[in-house]
């Protein structure tokens, strides 16, 4: 993540996540808990795979991503 927009200890953010190549953007909210970043869509996503990627971005800048575990 971009070091200024870092989620602190029990922090959230709204954000827009995209999880599939040209996928459309889907807006969620990250929280951060303890040593894991939770992603919580705002409509239902379906065939979320562990190891897959999600990108966080905000508007249309690319400010983050991570694994899905």
């Amino acid at each position: 993540v971009r070091p200024d927009l870092k989620l602190e200890k029990d922090e959230s953010r709204d954000l827009l996540v995209r999880i599939r190549y040209r996928q459309p953007l889907q807006e969620a909210t990250l929280v951060e808990r303890g040593n894991h970043v939770y992603i919580l869509f705002k409509e239902p996503q379906r065939g979320i795979t562990s190891g897959q990627f999600a990108a966080f971005y905000s508007k249309d800048e690319l400010i983050g991503s991570g694994v899905i575990g």
